[in-house]
């Protein structure tokens, strides 16, 4: 059976089809309740279907917000898309979802499909990279959100600003303060006893992972402790997990690894995938957290809920991040235009001495 036209739609209701495309599409120059109610029971009786390219020219917006997260198996980005998806369903947004690998050549391919898509705003989640050799893709990813922008569009970055990209009214970002937080857990930290810290780290120039390092650092320092040693590796689970089985087989963790007196080794990971992947590559290799040696993670993702031992981390209200990108996108609002984020320290079992 052939799809129902708005010429027949028009013809039952017995208006013209201009009168009902603005009942049927959303345009603000709508008839009168009568008719428009008239229009809306024959649509439903022929069992007619909105066109939604239509609706977006008579609403000069196509209901679509896309959202751009390095990895949406990742406990961190799920909650932000959840909250993004939350707020957005409560304006009458659908959310689009594009999962890259985190390059920034990827996160332009998403921005430019979702702008030739006519999205109405795009959030980008995710950490920036000032990486050797990505350059190039920062200034096409900067381009590309440029032009979007250029064209009425709004972008919001989470975490950090968009590498390259020139300021503008329409382009904003929520920031995290990465450092601040990571500093008020080194000084926690030292103040429960901990004396003997190792970090484990993403690649140098991942935004994020610098700025939870270097903040550490300053922590610590703040504390009167001395620097930690700094192991890179992936910014992932797995990262996580080889970095241990690499710090054991050396014997730089545990109760017969280097110390500063008899202190045990107290392990920062930058984020809590990575300090899951930690512990389990420490069992892995017969340490046990926090026995012979504690680790403490960032962000208070969702699996911790019921992750053994509990793991001390910074707690960041990811949801709530994804709902100010949501109201910073669709307001316009520029550079911290959503307000400050809010985090806190929670010790658990993990660290304990």
């Amino acid at each position: 059976m052939p799809a129902s036209t708005l010429q027949q739609v028009a013809a039952l209701a017995g208006v013209s089809p201009a009168t009902a495309s603005r009942v049927l599409n959303g345009s603000s120059r709508r008839p009168g309740p009568e008719v428009s109610e008239r229009v809306r029971q024959a649509a439903l009786e022929l069992g007619y279907v909105p066109n939604a390219q239509a609706q977006a020219l008579a609403r000069s917006s196509t209901g679509l917000l896309g959202l751009v997260v390095h990895d949406i198996s990742d406990p961190y980005f799920s909650s932000i898309a959840r909250g993004v998806q939350d707020a957005s369903r409560e304006r009458n947004k659908v959310t689009l979802l594009a999962s890259t690998g985190g390059t920034p050549l990827e996160e332009q391919a998403a921005v430019a499909t979702f702008a030739a898509r006519r999205a109405d705003a795009i959030i980008i989640a995710g950490t920036r990279t000032k990486a050797p050799g990505q350059e190039e893709d920062n200034r096409l990813l900067a381009k590309e959100i440029e032009r979007y922008c250029a064209n009425g569009g709004r972008v919001v970055s989470i975490g950090q600003p968009v590498v390259g990209a020139e300021p503008r009214k329409n382009l904003g970002s929520v920031r995290v303060p990465n450092a601040e937080l990571a500093g008020l857990l080194a000084r926690r930290l030292v103040e429960a006893g901990h004396r003997n810290f190792l970090v484990l780290a993403g690649p140098e120039g991942l935004t994020t992972s610098d700025e939870r390092l270097a903040g550490f650092q300053e922590g610590l320092a703040a504390a009167g402790a001395g620097p930690a040693q700094v192991h890179r590796t992936a910014f992932n689970r797995d990262g996580g997990y080889a970095a241990a089985l690499r710090l054991a087989e050396a014997g730089d963790a545990g109760k017969d690894g280097p110390t500063r007196g008899d202190a045990r080794p107290c392990v920062f990971a930058v984020n809590d995938v990575m300090a899951i992947g930690a512990i389990a590559g420490f069992r892995q290799a017969g340490l046990y957290v926090p026995e012979d040696l504690a680790v403490a993670g960032f962000d208070d993702i969702e699996t911790l809920r019921d992750f053994l031992p509990a793991l001390s981390t910074v707690r960041l209200p990811l949801a709530d991040i994804g709902r100010r990108a949501v109201e910073a996108a669709l307001n316009g609002a520029d550079d911290d235009g959503a307000g400050p984020v809010h985090g806190e320290v929670v010790l658990r079992r993990s660290t304990d001495l």
